[in-house]
């Protein structure tokens, strides 16, 4: 999830209200039956449209008049041998795609380095040139998925990672992202984190030693305002996110701890965040696309620590 979307191209406020009571809905909805037309494709091979179209159907109150989830390389038409499921369609996710005989990459985030895609700004970069120039050598369709899993009921990335974490049976029914964990230390919980996510190191602010219960969970970078008013509104012990603006809930997080309050911060980092729902979109759409291959391809951090 990124800040200028919150989650679907809407505001902060539409966000909140989606995080703190809007994926209670019936579970139902993930699993949409397979139209007439569906089983035809399924026999006559599935294009992309097709399977775009699939999954915006599950989706409440779609399509959407405004989305940042469109094509971003490659055509509708295209008949499908392979699908890969990642977080950033890189050039090395891209290459493996290939390699796996997959000509259709579902991305959560952006392929061409901005939250819209635009690409005019880009008209002398050599490298946004040889990143077509792959997606075109290997004849790669590439379609952004983000607006719409975020708009599943309940949100696929938060579903991906409350099942990564084994955290599922904590989490609040109305508030997927409001868990009651049993009593941990911050340090046993970092820990934890960073083992089942697959995470060498990560950021934090607060006491190895503390006491946390309440954890609220924020995947991806729903922005200083969203982070800053779950603080407010849920009063966490913990708020895990996965990037900020080191200039807002940092800064927040710093003061109100200096005047007593308690709440600790972990930054996971955003790709790193997320993923697990793109691999969540992998094994939901396998038994909708019987016959293809469906593949989930970590996009990784591209950032280390000194």
């Amino acid at each position: 999830m990124s800040e200028e979307s919150s989650p679907f191209g809407q505001s902060r406020r539409k966000f909140m209200s989606v995080w703190m009571g809007g994926l209670a809905l019936s579970p139902l909805v993930l699993k949409p039956a397979i139209s007439v037309a569906g089983s035809a494709a399924n026999q006559q091979g599935w294009t992309v449209q097709q399977v775009i179209d699939l999954i915006v159907k599950a989706v409440p109150n779609s399509p959407f008049s405004q989305t940042v989830d469109t094509i971003k390389a490659g055509s509708g038409d295209q008949k499908i041998t392979g699908i890969v499921t990642t977080m950033f369609a890189t050039c090395e996710v891209i290459t493996e795609a290939a390699k796996l005989g997959a000509n259709f990459i579902i991305a959560h985030e952006p392929t061409f380095y901005s939250h819209t895609d635009v690409t005019d700004w880009l008209s002398n970069s050599d490298v946004y040139q040889y990143k077509l120039d792959l997606l075109n050598k290997n004849k790669m369709t590439v379609w952004r998925c983000h607006d719409y899993v975020h708009s599943l009921r309940p949100d696929g990335v938060m579903e991906g990672v409350l099942k990564q974490l084994d955290w599922k049976k904590y989490s609040d029914a109305n508030m997927p992202g409001l868990l009651s964990m049993p009593p941990a230390s911050l340090e046993k919980l970092i820990a934890e984190m960073k083992s089942k996510l697959g995470i060498a190191e990560l950021r934090y602010i607060g006491d190895p030693a503390q006491v946390v219960k309440k954890v609220a969970l924020m995947p991806g970078a729903a922005g200083g305002r969203a982070q800053i008013s779950v603080i407010r509104n849920a009063n966490p012990d913990l708020l895990v996110v996965g990037e900020i603006s080191e200039w807002e809930t940092a800064e927040y997080v710093r003061d109100a701890r200096f005047m007593g309050k308690p709440t600790a911060l972990v930054v996971l980092g955003h790709a790193l965040s997320e993923e697990p729902g793109s691999e969540w979109m992998a094994g939901w759409l396998g038994p909708q696309l019987t016959g293809i291959p469906i593949h989930h391809i970590a996009a990784k951090n591209p950032l280390r620590f000194a």
